[in-house]
């Protein structure tokens, strides 16, 4: 019954907010394409509820693919101006209104990964996909990437297991909190491999050693 209570906050809240901040968002929009000319949105491939992709959308932060391709900067240093700055302040993730009013995202909810993740998760691991993926969650408020890829996992299936109205409003202040908050807010690509490994080790049994030698 709550997850149909929730879908229709989620559209209403979503509309609402999009309307609130569609100023600010327009100046963000044109202070990224001022920077450098690329593009406004970053898109990436998400798994969503049921292991159904989707795109996630946030304000680009970063430099253009072209500019990563023939620099040798370091993850920080491919970050834009702007792009600091809205990662700061979490202005880059207000485009996920939109996955939200799509009905691919909700305001509360486990993280949407990319899918390679799921490729070694186990059977129990998978039921973190059984409701929509939020932009903020428990795993969120409880440590975002300063906690281990299993720790994240298990506060996921928590949340899953014990979704309710009260939780989720409990979710929301505690994100407002930590929003402004830089403390573990990232992860970097190379943080997504090692996160990977370690599923591959533990779940699937690859010799450390073994795994060191074929990747």
């Amino acid at each position: 019954m709550y997850i149909k209570v929730k879908r229709m906050l989620d559209m209403i809240i979503s509309s609402m907010l999009l309307v609130i901040f569609a100023i600010p968002m327009l100046i963000v929009a044109i202070a990224i394409k001022l920077e450098d000319g690329g593009p406004v949105i970053y898109k990436s491939k998400r798994m969503g509820k049921d292991l159904k992709l989707f795109n996630i959308y946030k304000f680009r932060s970063m430099k253009t693919e072209r500019e990563e391709l023939h620099s040798k900067l370091t993850h920080d240093e491919m970050v834009t101006k702007v792009g600091k700055f809205i990662r700061k302040t979490s202005l880059d993730e207000l485009p996920q209104l939109v996955n939200i009013l799509k009905g691919e995202m909700s305001f509360i909810g486990p993280r949407p990964w990319i899918p390679d993740y799921y490729e070694w998760f186990t059977k129990e691991q998978k039921r973190r996909v059984d409701v929509l993926p939020g932009i903020s969650g428990l795993a969120q408020v409880r440590g975002r990437n300063g906690i281990t890829i299993f720790e994240k996992i298990n506060y996921d299936l928590q949340y899953v297991d014990n979704m309710s109205f009260k939780q989720d409003i409990k979710l929301i202040f505690e994100t407002i909190k930590i929003v402004f908050s830089k403390a573990n807010a990232e992860i970097t690509e190379d943080g997504i491999k090692e996160e990977i490994r370690e599923l591959k080790v533990q779940n699937v049994g690859i010799d450390e050693q073994v795994y060191k030698e074929v990747g």
